[in-house]
């Protein structure tokens, strides 16, 4: 794994292979299952460091990929992982915003957990405003893979107060309305799965675990105190307020074809 450890500070997200609650058996799932559809275009959006991007290509020879990321340490990651597999030559990583994104269409459109970027409006009616971007992003047959939060029961006051600043009730969907969100703009829903206890603890452990070994070694470092403080109020978030709460759906859409002639489509830019 490419890991990102900056000389003067505490590494980041180096014991992770996926940015969020993502096991390496459910990755090889949805990848044979999007890759059984044969894309020979593929967007993703929010890609961070693109592994999951990178898995399909490996799974496609034929297909080639844009991810798409404001984050600079992230893109460069990607691009280092796609060079290191030979993968450089099919997989571009830009930096830059995918808020009307001039990108697409594709023929797998993926958008984990970074819907926010694709509208502007509060959630979570940006959850639903996104759907409508990724239809018009994807090619006739083509599929959509998006990982999104959604409230797997409602949070108690105390728990609300123990999440995110100005964490609302009413700013995921549950389930079936996120579900039923993605039907009325234009998909059927392949496959609705969620992310298990489990996966979220690996994910939430590791997300802070080179960091959390860096202050037990650093404890003196001029860095050590703000890092410490951010840290703390990272699991202490989960510990306290979302764990069990917040659920991650990986749902994989079908777009529903138009009645009449489709019109040809081009490739992804």
């Amino acid at each position: 794994m490419t890991t990102s450890t900056p000389a003067d500070g505490p590494p980041r997200l180096t014991r992770l292979a996926f940015h969020g609650p993502l096991s390496e058996a459910r990755a090889h799932r949805i990848v044979d299952r999007l890759a059984a559809a044969g894309p020979r275009t593929v967007l993703d959006l929010g890609c961070g460091w693109g592994e999951l991007l990178l898995r399909v290509l490996e799974s496609v020879p034929e297909a080639t990929g844009v991810g798409v990321d404001l984050k600079a340490e992230d893109v460069e990651r990607g691009r280092a992982a796609a060079k290191e597999r030979g993968l450089g030559a099919r997989a571009l990583f830009a930096e830059e915003s995918a808020t009307d994104t001039a990108r697409g269409p594709a023929d797998l459109v993926m958008c984990l957990s970074a819907s926010h970027a694709l509208s502007s409006a509060p959630p979570p009616r940006a959850t639903v405003e996104a759907l409508h971007v990724l239809r018009r992003l994807v090619n006739p047959g083509g599929r959509v893979l998006l990982g999104e939060g959604f409230w797997q029961r409602e949070p108690t006051p105390r728990e609300l107060a123990g999440m995110w600043p100005d964490a609302d009730v009413g700013e995921h969907l549950y389930l079936g309305d996120l579900v039923d969100a993605a039907i009325e703009a234009g998909f059927r829903p392949q496959w609705v799965e969620t992310a298990s206890a489990e996966e979220w603890e690996e994910f939430e452990s590791g997300y802070r675990s080179d960091v959390e070994e860096w202050l037990a070694t650093h404890p003196g470092h001029p860095l050590a105190a703000e890092t410490r403080e951010r840290v703390d109020a990272q699991r202490t978030s989960w510990l306290r307020g979302y764990r069990g709460v917040l659920g991650i759906a990986y749902l994989t859409l079908v777009p529903v074809q138009p009645v009449g002639p489709v019109g040809p489509v081009g490739p992804v830019g």
